[in-house]
């Protein structure tokens, strides 16, 4: 006889797990807290925004982070750099930026143009202005269980559990991708709330045979509808992380259609983890302004 996975309780059809209202209200908890802030005599949190060349997806982007920004009062500084800067140019605004006690959070927007360093770039930002979370200083504490600046995009799916009642105490989780944007510190936090987490990736044997054991599957591979029901155990829990552009316009990495009617929550592309990021990012920058300040 073999023991049986726990399972999410499944309702009479899934529940779409809306990521727009969900952000809403963590934007609404940073507003308050920046009055707070402003109130007690300190200044607004500044977050300086990096864009580096004419990418329209990464345009598109800091446009809607700005935008956010000015919801919740967060004073947001754009410093736009032709695609041909020199590496040691873009390295010494950085350093600028970290000195600047008006600059609370840095966010630098990906991908960089070639040839430049991503890494030399994420590594020169001052942990406490880290409001990506992408660097080692922030990743080391996630590794180690100590506070930090959490990536938005992880630490977002995490709230949307929170703020849906899902709890991955004791459950199987699958994360689908390694990056250390998504992938890795997804896993870590997972196992930092007792699930137990397989990570995999393109060199997985039978992906889809260990994605059937989730009981929580997060899919952050980016490849537009990789994951259709032949992944996924009937009754579990699938967070997309994927956002591809294609044709027929923003997908995600799973198969909504396919998927959707056998899960007992799902995320929809666009609407659900994606407004999430951002309003995580406003969440780490207030962060770390409470912390500066």
């Amino acid at each position: 006889m073999t023991d049986t996975l726990p399972t999410f309780p499944q309702s009479p059809s899934p529940v779409i797990i809306d990521g727009v209202v969900a952000a809403a209200r963590v934007k609404a908890e940073v507003a308050a807290g920046i009055c707070d802030l402003t109130a007690r005599g300190s200044v607004a949190p500044g977050l300086a925004v990096v864009l580096v060349g004419d990418d329209p997806a990464s345009i598109a982007y800091v446009r809607m982070k700005e935008r956010d920004c000015a919801e919740v009062g967060i004073r947001a500084t754009d410093y736009r750099l032709p695609a041909d800067i020199p590496q040691k140019e873009l390295n010494a605004l950085i350093e600028e930026l970290n000195r600047s006690e008006r600059v609370h959070g840095v966010l630098v927007q990906l991908p960089l143009p070639a040839p430049l360093d991503e890494a030399q770039v994420i590594e020169r930002i001052a942990p406490a202005k880290d409001v990506d979370g992408f660097g080692a200083d922030s990743l080391g504490r996630l590794v180690r269980g100590e506070r930090a600046l959490r990536a938005c995009t992880p630490a977002g799916v995490m709230r949307l559990l929170d703020d849906y009642g899902i709890d991955p105490d004791g459950k199987r989780a699958v994360v689908v991708g390694r990056s250390v944007i998504v992938g890795k510190p997804m896993a870590l936090l997972l196992l930092e709330r007792n699930a137990t987490v397989t990570v995999c990736h393109s060199r997985t044997a039978d992906l889809a045979a260990l994605c059937r054991e989730a009981d929580l599957l997060v899919a952050a591979v980016g490849r537009p509808g990789m994951i259709d029901r032949s992944y996924v155990k009937p009754g579990a829990v699938v967070i997309d992380v994927g956002i591809n552009r294609t044709d027929k316009g923003l997908v995600g990495d799973v198969d909504f259609a396919d998927v959707a009617p056998i899960t007992a929550a799902i995320t929809p592309v666009p609407g659900g983890v994606g407004p999430m990021t951002r309003a995580l990012l406003m969440a780490n920058t207030l962060a770390a302004a409470q912390a500066q300040l």
